[in-house]
């Protein structure tokens, strides 16, 4: 029996591996247009990439009036608003995931959250993390006038290790097509967020692999973990360059702080 991950409109996943790091807005910008070249064309695709200069990114409906503009200013600080949904997350030391496809490759958009998780998490293990998916519940979420970081709140399906979000994930859909994408965390904290937030917030509970596993642990490593967990389907692809209209769209502040 085939495996649901393999079964898309050109029956092979395309890999972009992007590891040297780019801007929130060309991030966001890249994710949005495979999604737009996925909603039309029926491929699919796994990028891993990384956030360079480092980069707090925003949900998609977290209203921008939860954050500190002065201090963000005052920092110095790289922000984006991301196409999904969601809590607040700190890029810095990770690898970041998008999985692009049509919806019909897995049956759904929730069926699509744990399948993806899934095959996350048995990369994960393969490194040593005790890494299993949370069990399905209501998500507790906060009053809506909190701001929240996406790893103090885990929901079910999502992965975890020792009870502790290691991966933080959001999802968009558009027509026939999806964007799932996330942080991994290999080190680093999430508490910038609460630095520059104007009200007290949820504690972050994140778990990283560096504190999982006890030693340094790469982007390199986890990404060569995550390719051979997607299996012989996965095969390489040139290198998307998002529009340039798509990335002002996202650098511009009438997108970031909207709101």
């Amino acid at each position: 029996m085939r495996s649901p991950l393999t079964e898309n409109a050109t029956g092979r996943w395309e890999l972009i591996l992007d590891p040297y790091g780019r801007p929130g807005a060309e991030n966001m910008s890249l994710d949005a247009s495979l999604l737009a070249e996925s909603n039309t064309t029926g491929r699919a695709f796994l990028r891993l990439y990384r956030f360079d200069p480092r980069c707090l990114s925003l949900g998609r409906n977290e209203p921008s009036a939860h954050y500190d503009r002065a201090a963000i200013a005052r920092l110095g600080l790289d922000v984006v608003r991301r196409p999904t949904g969601g809590g607040s997350v700190w890029h810095e030391d990770e690898v970041t995931y998008a999985v692009v496809a049509p919806i019909a490759v897995f049956g759904g958009l929730r069926e699509a959250y744990c399948a993806i998780h899934e095959r996350l998490a048995v990369a994960l293990r393969t490194l040593g993390a005790d890494a299993a998916l949370a069990p399905d519940r209501p998500r507790p979420w906060t009053a809506l006038d909190r701001p929240t970081s996406c790893f103090a709140l885990p929901a079910g399906g999502e992965v975890l290790v020792a009870g502790r979000k290691l991966i933080g994930s959001a999802q968009v859909r558009q027509r026939r097509a999806f964007l799932q994408h996330g942080s991994i965390l290999l080190g680093g904290s999430q508490g910038v967020i609460a630095s520059i937030s104007r009200k007290p917030q949820a504690a972050s509970r994140e778990a990283t692999l560096a504190q999982v596993l006890g030693r340094r642990v790469t982007f390199d490593e986890v990404a060569e973990a995550i390719i051979a967990a997607w299996g012989a389907e996965l095969t390489s692809t040139d290198r998307h360059h998002p529009p340039p209209s798509s990335t002002a769209a996202f650098a511009h502040s009438s997108w970031t702080w909207r709101r």
